[in-house]
């Protein structure tokens, strides 16, 4: 367990834990024993944390991971030399790619991968799903509109970034090739840049 991870309370751990198994193996296939022993915890109180099972755990996790990538979009401009939506966009993608590169093609996004298993049976998981991309893209609409993006279209690009962005992911894995989100970055960003009407 890392540093980070051992900082956090038990029920944290699990939270992230089970995220971090639904982005490799999907919910299915993401069991309570294992996000128990990823956490370090004690398999009994997966019962106490969460009295509602395996799908309040994944929910919990969906939304944390929205939670997440809606915080990382600050830290993302915070870095930025020149803050535009292109240089934004290839942040988001930086990471990724970075992740690729160094560690493999092993992991997606957690509230991708619970939309696809999920989203169709309706409930409480795919509420979940649609409230983390929400979380995520107010954050992102926020910034685009602070770097001149007018209001009327920030929300869509965001939208529209979001979905590239995911869309990328899924390709790249697929083909064990981060060739997906570079072309991505390229094709997007002046079409972004675009939607800032130019200083007067």
């Amino acid at each position: 367990m890392g540093e980070a991870q051992a900082r956090r309370g038990p029920r944290e751990r699990m939270v992230f834990s089970a995220a971090q198994l639904i982005r490799r193996d999907g919910i299915a296939a993401t069991g309570m024993r294992e996000v128990a022993a990823l956490a370090d915890a004690p398999r009994g109180s997966l019962q106490h944390y969460f009295p509602g099972g395996k799908e309040q755990l994944v929910n919990e996790a969906v939304g944390w991971a929205g939670r997440y990538a809606g915080k990382r979009i600050a830290r993302f401009v915070a870095d930025l030399d020149e803050p535009s939506p292109s240089a934004l966009f290839a942040a988001m993608i930086a990471q990724w790619t970075d992740e690729y590169e160094a560690q493999g093609f092993g992991g997606g996004c957690p509230v991708a991968a619970a939309t696809v298993e999920r989203a169709s049976a309706g409930g409480a998981t795919r509420e979940a799903v649609a409230a983390a991309f929400a979380t995520w893209r107010e954050p992102l609409t926020g910034a685009l509109g602070d770097m001149g993006v007018p209001a009327a279209r920030a929300e869509a690009l965001a939208t529209l970034m979001i979905s590239t962005l995911e869309g990328a992911i899924i390709l790249a894995r697929a083909e064990q090739d981060v060739r997906p989100l570079r072309t991505v970055v390229a094709e997007l960003g002046p079409l972004l840049d675009a939607a800032v009407p130019p200083a007067s």
